[in-house]
């Protein structure tokens, strides 16, 4: 079950509070995960059991997605703004320097998190950034697309789609390569949290400028793609390897762009090994 908690951050106008949604479940050190556009935080669900193991797991509802409500008047959705808000986020859970794991949005986030020392190792999986122009106008039409057909869609039709396993594949099929393996009532909760995201375009909106060129020194790095994501292309791994030298590229056979779902115990592993 969610916790929200408020906490106080620095804006232009001043301070401002947010509250952010998060389940927090396992001991050990500390383990930030942090979902993609238009998703929420049970992205990680199918990995927690294994990572609760050995860790102290925060899965969070990043602002304006999921349980969590927008950020207030006066703070974007930039990374400026958003790696602060996490930082304070943090410091009021008494985290200490976690590690981070995040997917797309929330990967390109822990790399950022990385770069600003707030964290003790990074696994990223497919994170956006390293994109072409082109490859982002793709990217981000075919999320554009997928809210259009949330929104469209009545409850009692999506509600029916997600109990066949073709119908979990239409509804999901961009962003898992085995949508077969999501549960129903997982489909329905996510469609749901893609239709109500408060903060869907404005995250779009300032990620046309995004591209991560940055080294992320002195922390142990992975970046981890899957071999079928039609989201983020896997060339774009390579791209990050070029930009953060020191980083360890994973390859995720047969999984897609949110590879939780498609291999829990891999994308578990992998982001184990980064965190020891």
């Amino acid at each position: 079950m969610a916790t929200t908690v408020p906490f106080g951050v620095n804006s232009p106008r001043g301070l401002r509070t947010v509250s952010m949604a998060y389940e927090r479940t396992g001991r050990g050190e500390p383990l930030l995960l942090l979902h993609g556009i238009g998703h929420h935080r049970q992205a990680w669900d199918p990995v927690l059991s294994f990572l609760a193991l050995e860790r102290d797991v925060v899965a969070v509802d990043l602002p304006g997605f999921g349980n969590s409500p927008a950020l207030p008047e006066g703070v974007p959705y930039d990374l400026a703004s958003v790696v602060p808000v996490l930082g304070a986020f943090c410091e009021k859970l008494g985290l200490d320097r976690p590690h981070v794991g995040g997917n797309s949005l929330g990967g390109l986030l822990a790399l950022e998190l990385g770069r600003a020392k707030l964290v003790r190792s990074v696994t990223a999986l497919s994170p956006a950034g390293f994109w072409t122009e082109g490859e982002r106008r793709y990217a981000f039409g075919t999320l554009r697309a997928m809210r259009r057909g949330a929104l469209s869609l009545p409850m009692p039709v999506i509600e029916r789609l997600a109990r066949s396993a073709a119908g979990r594949a239409a509804l999901t099929s961009t962003i898992y390569a085995r949508p077969g393996r999501r549960s129903p009532d997982a489909v329905v909760a996510e469609t749901v949290a893609l239709r109500e995201a408060t903060g869907f375009h404005p995250t779009l909106a300032v990620g046309r400028s995004v591209a991560f060129t940055d080294d992320v020194p002195g922390m142990p790095v992975t970046v981890a793609w899957g071999s079928r994501d039609r989201l983020l292309l896997r060339r774009q791994g390579i791209r990050a390897k070029y930009a953060i030298p020191g980083a360890r590229l994973v390859r995720l056979p047969g999984c897609g762009h949110v590879p939780m779902n498609d291999d829990p115990a891999l994308v578990a592993r992998v982001i184990l090994d980064t965190s020891r």
